[in-house]
C-alpha cells in the first residue's frame, strides 16, 4: 500500500500522534510531520542502514497513519466496484486486491487495497487523502455502512525474516501467501494480519487495538532480526521496487494507463467499464497513453529529484521527474517519472535539469530491484 502526499516538514506542534509516539521519542526517532502526523523520519542508524536491514532482515514501520475503513452491506462488493475499475466480484474471502478511485477524466484520486473477510469488506487508503475517501464512499454508496477504525494502529514488518520474527508470535501468519489476509491472535492480541506492504519484500502489514501497538511492537521489536526503520526508508525501498507513491507519481492528473497500472483493471471491467473515467481509460487501453511512467537511471552520483525536467537530445520536452533518490541497493541513484510514449523504450537516452544543468538519464524498466513477494 502507498504512502499519502509525502508532505515532510519540521515536527510542528499540531501534528497528530500515532499510538507508537511515545515508542518513536524512546528509541531516538528523528520525528517529522507527515501528512499530518508525527513520524520518524529515521532512528540513529540512519536511512541507509534501516533499508539495507530490510533488504537483508527484517525492518518495522509505523503505518498509523494510515486510514483504515470497513465496507459492511448486502452487495458491497458491487456498490464498490461503482467507484473502482477492479474486479472485486470474484475477490476470494481472506484476499487482497490493489485498486484506485477514479475521477471522471480517468485520473487518480487515491490508490488503496481492499480486502475481502467473512462479514466486511476492509480497506486501507493513503493518510493525506482519507478525509475525502471516507466522505466519496459515504455520499456514493447508499446503503452500505462506511466506518472509519480510528480507535487502530497499523505496522508493517517487512524483510525476508519477518516471518520468522513475526510466526513466533503469530504462528497462523506462516500459513499466508501475497496479498492474503487473516485474523489471528499476535501475542496474546486480536490482530488483522496481512502479507503485503510497500518495500518490495515479503513482509506483513498488522491492524491491532490502538491501546495494545506498544506491547505487541516492543515485543517484535526484541526478536533479533528486527529493528525500526522510518519514512526515509520507506521511500528509497518503495523507489528500488518501482511502487508509485501518491501525490507524486498518481495525482488526478494520471491515469493507470499512463501509470503501467492495468494490470489492477480487471478483464471484465476493461469490457465493461461502469466506473469513473472509465470512457478515457478504455481509450488509452485501445489506443495507447500519451505518455508513460518509467524508471530513470542518472548517470554520475548525483540523484535527480521529483519535478525536474526531462528533454531529448534536441531540448525538446520529454516529460517530468516524479520521484528520484539514492537506492542504496542500486548504489546510485534512481528515479520515476513520465515521458512521452514515443520516448519510453528502456535504453533511450534524455536529459534531466539540475540546477542549470543537462545531466544524461537512461529511461530503463521497472523494478530497480527484483521484488521477492512469498507467492
Amino acid at each position: 500500500m502507498t504512502d499519502p502526499v509525502a508532505t515532510v516538514t519540521q515536527e510542528r506542534a499540531e501534528a497528530l500522534p500515532t499510538p507508537l509516539l511515545a515508542l518513536h521519542r524512546e528509541l531516538g526517532g528523528k520525528l517529522v510531520d507527515f501528512a499530518g502526523y508525527l513520524l520518524p523520519v529515521q532512528y540513529p542508524a540512519g536511512i541507509m542502514a534501516e533499508h539495507k536491514l530490510c533488504r537483508d532482515s527484517a525492518a518495522l514501520f509505523d503505518v498509523s497513519h494510515m486510514g483504515q475503513v470497513e465496507l459492511t452491506g448486502e452487495d458491497a462488493d458491487i456498490a464498490l466496484e461503482r467507484l473502482v475499475p477492479g474486479e472485486l466480484r470474484k475477490l476470494g474471502v481472506g484476499r487482497q486486491r490493489y485498486g484506485f478511485f477514479t475521477n471522471e477524466a480517468g485520473g487518480i484520486l487515491d490508490d488503496l487495497i481492499v480486502a475481502r473477510l467473512p462479514d466486511r469488506l476492509f480497506i486501507v487508503v493513503n493518510a493525506a487523502c482519507k478525509t475525502a475517501d471516507i466522505a466519496y464512499l459515504r455520499a456514493n454508496l447508499p446503503g452500505i455502512s462506511v466506518t472509519e477504525l480510528t480507535d487502530r494502529a497499523l505496522i508493517a514488518l517487512q524483510g525476508p525474516q519477518a516471518v520468522q520474527a513475526l510466526t513466533r508470535h503469530a504462528p497462523a501468519a506462516a500459513g499466508l501467501s501475497f496479498l492474503s489476509i487473516a485474523e489471528m491472535d499476535l501475542a496474546g492480541v486480536p490482530a488483522l494480519i496481512s502479507r503485503s506492504g510497500y518495500s518490495g519484500e515479503d513482509g506483513f502489514e498488522i491492524s491491532l487495538p490502538a491501546d495494545r501497538a506498544e506491547a505487541v511492537t516492543r515485543e517484535l521489536l526484541a526478536e533479533p532480526e528486527v529493528a525500526p526503520a522510518g519514512l526515509g526508508a520507506r521511500d528509497s525501498l518503495r523507489l528500488e521496487a518501482g511502487l508509485c507513491l501518491y501525490g507524486h507519481d498518481l495525482t488526478p492528473e494520471t491515469t493507470p494507463v499512463e501509470a503501467g497500472l492495468t494490470w489492477a483493471i480487471g478483464k471484465r471491467r476493461r469490457a465493461e467499464g461502469g466506473f469513473p473515467g472509465a470512457e478515457m481509460i478504455q481509450r488509452q487501453l485501445a489506443e495507447g497513453p500519451p505518455r508513460r511512467r518509467v524508471g530513470l537511471r542518472p548517470e554520475g552520483r548525483a540523484p535527480v529529484r521529483e519535478g525536474a525536467r526531462l528533454s531529448d537530445g534536441e531540448g525538446q520536452f520529454a516529460g517530468v521527474v516524479t520521484s528520484g533518490g539514492f537506492g542504496p541497493t542500486v548504489g546510485g541513484p534512481v528515479a520515476m517519472g513520465y515521458v512521452t510514449t514515443a520516448l519510453a523504450a528502456p535504453g533511450n537516452k534524455l536529459f534531466a535539469e539540475v540546477r542549470g544543468k543537462q545531466l544524461p538519464v537512461t529511461v530503463a524498466g521497472l523494478p530497480f530491484v527484483q521484488q521477492r513477494y512469498a507467492k
